[in-house]
């Protein structure tokens, strides 16, 4: 039955059979997360840089009632010129299926996909987690709640810096989700290489990590593993500035009352124009830099087995 509504690209269905490692991508960075022509130049290069490490990239959307696992060119294309494009999380997930809309995947509905198809590694720029002004709104994304439940494991730079990251650390901790600290002992802060939060876990090579997968799901524990993975350091932005920066944006949101899943595109918008782009630049490279390493801890695990 599931079958029926997933459409594999040329390239992924050949990785399949040819039991290749297939690395998943989200598209909602695509069509919230830039602005076009940058978006698509940003997914093709992600696509190329897991391609160059020894994987096949499959990114993942909702096109005409089917959840495509890899997106052919023209889609691609289309995806990110899109300006209706629906920002798909697993609440609007059957929905966005049945009516046939287009739906870009957030880290959530990527891995849900990614599961279906049979994917076990992923990779985005920052997870979601628990919003600033938690007290007051319980504003939570359901990215922790999907890695607290769905195995598909997620390379990252950590969780959004627009976010309550010691509350976001508790939640996972609590769900019992595995953060890894690839060669880090802290969590990155998304556009910093540290946030002052200490990991339980640090390991420096991608086999550790392969192993430390490969065994949790021989003991058959149903979750994902989250591999935090620094910035570049060439690339980081001065940590003072930056969190200037987002405590404005976090003001401009709730003096403008956005909410909800509005908060995360308006806030990053808002944070590229406060930085003059630099913040932009910063996400892409960050973006590279994951699939960089997801391909080969995606590469290092087909090996194991």
């Amino acid at each position: 039955m599931l079958n029926k509504y997933l459409s594999y690209s040329k390239e992924v269905s050949e990785a399949l059979k040819a039991n290749q490692p297939i690395v998943a991508l989200e598209s909602t960075i695509i069509s919230h997360g830039m602005p076009y022509p940058q978006n698509v130049e940003m997914a093709k290069h992600t696509e190329s840089i897991i391609r160059e490490h020894g994987a096949v990239p499959a990114t993942i959307a909702i096109i005409d009632g089917k959840i495509k696992i890899g997106l052919e060119e023209d889609e691609l294309e289309m995806l990110g010129k899109n300006p209706n494009a629906l920002k798909v999380s697993r609440r609007d997930f059957a929905y966005v299926v049945a009516s046939k809309q287009v739906g870009a995947t957030t880290v959530a509905t990527t891995m849900m996909a990614a599961e279906m198809a049979g994917i076990k590694f992923f990779v985005t720029g920052g997870i979601g987690g628990v919003h600033r002004g938690y007290e007051e709104d319980m504003d939570v994304s359901a990215d922790l709640e999907e890695l607290a439940h769905t195995n598909v494991n997620v390379i990252c730079a950590g969780a959004k810096s627009i976010l309550d990251l010691p509350r976001t650390l508790e939640y996972l901790e609590t769900h019992g989700v595995t953060v890894v600290g690839y060669q880090t002992d802290e969590l990155p802060a998304f556009f910093t290489r540290e946030s002052g939060h200490k990991l339980n876990l640090r390991l420096d090579t991608v086999e550790d990590i392969a192993s430390v997968i490969k065994t949790k799901d021989e003991l058959q524990i149903p979750s994902g593993v989250l591999i935090t993975n620094p910035i570049p350091e060439e690339h980081q932005l001065e940590k003072d500035y930056i969190n200037s920066v987002i405590e404005q944006a976090t003001l401009d949101a709730k003096n403008q009352n956005i909410s909800g899943k509005d908060v995360t595109p308006f806030m990053l918008a808002a944070i590229v124009e406060k930085t003059g782009g630099k913040s932009l630049e910063a996400n892409i490279e960050l973006v590279y830099n994951n699939a960089k390493v997801g391909a080969q801890l995606a590469v290092a695990h087909s090996k194991l087995n």
